[in-house]
């Protein structure tokens, strides 16, 4: 039986709460929602917090809203929550693709986009969707808020920007107009983890592509993003031969490892492949939605 080391328990009922059982029990504090991660490593010692910090009934962290240019995410938003939200699939219609493509529903309905995001696994869906589309995480400690972009929030396999002591409370995502996204996967068995999987997000103005958002995952790709890929695109017409190409510069600036999923050059190709087809569907709907 596995069973996990002795902790201390606290339930908040707010943010002021957790934030003051985290400062109460220490740098070795963690919190939990979903517990879907953070658990099984708890259960294999691999995690050995001093006390968890629940935070399921902080109902304030909990809505989907818009707040003038930007969509905002509570951090306890349920996966389900995000699938199922007409205003999040009207705006970025990435969300809804990995959501779909996101383990199963047991997981999709406990689950929390923040526990997630926190978690920080290198082959975490959201983490590229979100990237794609340049949001925004803001993060409370004891002195206030802050924002950090989403792409300097992982800093490395299971690390973030979140100081003990702190809480990623919101995810903040700009709407701007002309635009639209895709999230395109590959895995072993349904809801598994992906081989590779990329997510893209396209901005147009003028026939030309003004932004652009490229996000990988499982692929080793430097803070889930494909920068070269997205310069690549900046100001150039939307064709399939530019996406193609942009997926083979993805594809070659990535760094996948060889494991039991599969060998690193397949996840190389598949970076690119993924990278090309989230590109033309994102830019197929933009089309569909000017016409509309």
């Amino acid at each position: 039986m596995q069973v996990p080391a002795q902790f201390e328990y606290e339930r908040a009922t707010s943010v002021e709460d957790a934030l003051a059982f985290l400062a109460r029990h220490g740098p070795e504090a963690r919190v939990v929602a979903g517990g879907h991660s953070l658990i099984p490593m708890m259960k294999l010692r691999l995690a050995q917090p001093d006390a968890l910090i629940d935070i399921n009934d902080v109902d304030e962290l909990s809505y989907i809203r818009i707040d003038g240019d930007h969509l905002c995410l509570g951090a306890l938003v349920r996966h389900a929550e995000l699938l199922d939200s007409a205003v999040v699939g009207e705006h970025f219609a990435v969300f809804h693709d990995a959501e779909r493509v996101i383990a199963d529903p047991i997981v999709r309905n406990r689950g929390t986009i923040g526990g997630s995001l926190c978690q920080a696994d290198p082959s975490e869906d959201l983490s590229a969707a979100f990237a794609a589309v340049h949001a925004l995480a803001v993060i409370r400690g004891p002195d206030g808020s802050r924002t950090v972009p989403i792409r300097e929030f992982h800093t490395g396999p299971y690390e973030t920007a979140v100081e003990p002591g702190e809480l990623l409370t919101e995810l903040r995502v700009p709407i701007r107009p002309g635009g639209s996204s895709a999230y395109e996967k590959v895995e072993r068995r349904v809801g598994d983890w992906p081989l590779a999987a990329a997510g893209a997000a396209l901005w147009l103005e003028d026939g030309r592509i003004a932004e652009v958002g490229i996000g990988l995952t499982a692929v080793g790709a430097a803070h889930f993003v494909a920068v070269e890929a997205e310069e690549h695109l900046r100001g150039a017409e939307p064709s399939e031969e530019a996406f193609a190409e942009a997926g083979r510069i993805a594809a070659e600036h990535c760094d996948p490892g060889s494991d039991q999923r599969g060998p690193a050059d397949y996840k190389r190709h598949l970076a690119g492949e993924l990278t090309a087809r989230a590109l033309s569907r994102a830019f197929e709907r933009a089309m569909g939605r000017s016409r509309t």
